[in-house]
């Protein structure tokens, strides 16, 4: 077993403890960046300002995939003139492609690397009524990699995504080059209000049955507007992390009234729970506003050859933090698979 600490500077306390895995299945290459709570004063800088050598002619195309059992997926894909493999990028809870839309632009891994970014079933243009989970959301990745000709991938995800690429690298092992995990929120590490849903999680099935049945009578929202998340990462930063008002984005980012403006109430329900399931995997992310850090450095070391990175930010590091996210990414990347 690899485990190497990697500390932001000023984060001592932070750490990835090593131990013996608890783990019985291998893992492929795993990096988890975890996040520290940023001090009362930020200042975000403008480093999430454009690349001018990396402004050439997209080749960013969306694609629509037809699913066996009707849905239609919808996804972009980046393709490399010379790719050495593929990397997927999954959103997080109630989320969209979007929320990857800057990254794309910024990241020099699009030189070398064929880029998948999906609306998972459910969201943004993949938008549908019926049920969702890991299950179906792992069935549909493989789907997609199959349809774009991708052997082994490289799952990048955040949040909700990161368990996505955990339980996808448990169920097609033979499918995943490497994870790279941002801020995955596992139960054991839970505090607050998601801690208190965790408790009273078996209530949230009646609730999603009975709000699908009134959807199956018509009584829903007609039209859900789609969410430039790219857009709105913008705007936040000029009129609030700037402004060093955290506490405001914090409940922006983090409100269930404002998410299901632009997504259905009954995905919302379904999605908490398979955000308190259980993990197939033990390992837990730093993340200050949903989970206790002791308890994530602790169980971290519990994956074979991973590594770690704290990063300054909340529970949203691609919106608060997009440059530090993107080379720690791009770094591991090309320490790790560089060869190809």
């Amino acid at each position: 077993m690899r485990l190497k600490r990697i500390l932001t500077s000023g984060d001592e306390d932070a750490s990835c403890i090593a131990g013996p895995s608890s783990i019985n299945s291998p893992l492929p290459p795993l990096a988890v960046l975890a996040l520290v709570q940023p001090g009362r004063r930020r200042h975000v800088s403008p480093d999430h300002a454009q690349r001018p050598e990396l402004a050439h002619t997209s080749i960013d195309t969306a694609r629509t995939r037809v699913l066996p059992d009707g849905t239609t997926l919808h996804y972009r894909v980046w393709r490399a003139e010379q790719p050495r493999g593929c990397i997927v990028l999954l959103h997080g809870m109630a989320s969209n492609l979007t929320r990857w839309s800057e990254f794309l632009e910024q990241t020099t891994l699009k030189r070398e690397w064929n880029i998948l970014r999906p609306d998972l079933r459910g969201h943004g243009e993949s938008i549908m009524r019926g049920r969702i989970g890991m299950e179906i959301w792992s069935g549909d990745l493989l789907d997609m990699l199959d349809a774009e000709h991708c052997g082994r991938a490289v799952l990048i995800g955040h949040s909700l995504g990161a368990h996505l690429a955990l339980q996808f690298a448990a169920r097609f092992p033979t499918r995943v080059r490497a994870l790279v995990l941002i801020d995955p929120v596992f139960p054991t590490a839970l505090r607050g209000r998601m801690r208190v849903l965790r408790l009273l999680r078996w209530i949230l099935y009646p609730v999603v049955t009975l709000i699908r049945f009134f959807n199956a009578l018509g009584i829903r929202r007609r039209h859900l507007p789609l969410r430039d998340l790219r857009a709105l990462d913008e705007q936040v930063r000029a009129e609030l992390l700037n402004a060093g008002d955290t506490s405001a984005f914090v409940r922006r980012y983090s409100s269930p009234t404002i998410d299901m403006q632009f997504f259905p109430v009954s995905h919302y329900v379904q999605e908490i729970i398979e955000m308190l399931r259980p993990p197939l995997l033990v390992l837990l992310s730093r993340a200050i506003t949903y989970t206790d850090p002791v308890i994530t450095a602790r169980l971290i070391a519990s994956a074979p050859d991973v590594e770690c990175k704290t990063i300054d930010a909340y529970h949203w590091p691609l919106t608060e933090r997009p440059v530090q996210v993107r080379e720690a990414i791009e770094q591991w990347i090309a320490r790790r698979l560089g060869q190809g």
